[in-house]
């Protein structure tokens, strides 16, 4: 029989939170909010998360590990069909989910595609989180609380709690985290003080650089962009005092058409992906970065599930 816990040790809870909803329902925004820094990947397009990003939240009384999963979504390809199987694994692993419906857009067919999926998962408790409340007035937003209410009664789902957020705005974000905790089991925390996300460095770093790289172009690129961090390592020979780590890393996109959308008239777009993702990547490490970037084609690589395997998926 194990020896009973002491008071302190079982009023701390740990455990993990998953963010689930459609593509863009702000579950990254959420998770680098909660986490207070950037742990997850954001952008504009959807579909941009594809590994599960754990990040990190340390609190007195509780150790909150936030899993970020990808969109769920009706696939059309083989990484499509890839990142649903990522979810339905993450939710059948996870202590509570976090059901991201965003506050400006009607709940619509892919909210209920996923209501529907939770609603046969029995014993996770889940929260409805309503996202961008900052883009909505009360009354829009009362509607909106309202409607997800509804859709939880119509589809079977029982919403452990309804909580509007604005991560954008900072609303209610320690709110939310108060009432993941206590849906937490007791128990010591999982992971070292300080620790902030679980991925390992390369892949965080290649995710860095796929966000800089999705920024600003066009529509159809999104799901074609895979990067590989090939080889970081500290540059010999530097004195103590001025360490520079090299990165070497390699940008893959589906057809050779699309080389020149990446690079840019006369290289100044992968010039600027280069520099914004550098600055991220040495707040990430702590260290002056010299990255080198090269553009390669892996014809069809969404498809093709050798290729999927070589770029980590």
């Amino acid at each position: 029989m194990s020896a009973p816990s002491s008071p302190a040790q079982a009023s701390h809870r740990a455990g993990f939170a998953c963010f689930v909803g459609r593509p863009n329902a702000g579950k990254s925004t959420l998770t680098n909010a909660l986490v207070g820094t950037k742990v997850a990947i954001t952008s504009t397009r959807p579909q941009t998360t594809r590994h599960t990003v754990r990040g990190i939240v340390h609190r007195p009384d509780a150790q909150l590990v936030l899993v970020d999963t990808p969109g769920l979504h009706k696939p059309r390809t083989l990484l499509g069909e890839r990142l649903n199987d990522v979810v339905r694994t993450t939710w059948a692993e996870v202590d509570v989910i976090g059901f991201c419906l965003p506050a400006d857009q009607k709940i619509g067919p892919g909210d209920r595609y996923i209501a529907t999926e939770l609603a046969g998962i029995r014993k996770t408790p889940k929260v409805a989180v309503v996202t961008k409340t900052d883009l909505m007035d009360s009354d829009r937003l009362a509607e909106q609380l309202i409607a997800v209410d509804r859709l939880g009664k119509e589809l079977g789902v029982e919403w452990a709690e309804i909580v509007p957020v604005s991560a954008v705005g900072d609303k209610q974000v320690g709110l939310l985290a108060d009432l993941l905790v206590p849906l937490l089991p007791e128990g010591p925390a999982l992971y070292p003080e300080g620790d902030l996300t679980d991925e390992p460095e390369q892949v965080m770093v290649a995710e860095l650089i796929r966000e800089a790289a999705l920024e600003g172009v066009r529509d159809e690129l999104p799901h074609s962009i895979a990067v590989v961090v090939e080889e970081m390592l500290p540059r010999e020979g530097r004195p103590a005092d001025r360490p520079l780590l090299d990165v070497h890393a390699n940008l893959y996109i589906e057809r050779p058409s699309q080389k020149g959308i990446v690079i840019g008239p006369k290289g100044a777009r992968l010039k600027e992906v280069g520099s914004t993702s550098r600055k991220h990547i040495e707040a990430l490490l702590g260290t002056p970065v010299f990255l080198d970037l090269h553009v390669k084609v892996a014809k069809d690589w969404q498809r093709d599930p050798k290729q999927l395997r070589r770029l980590g998926f």
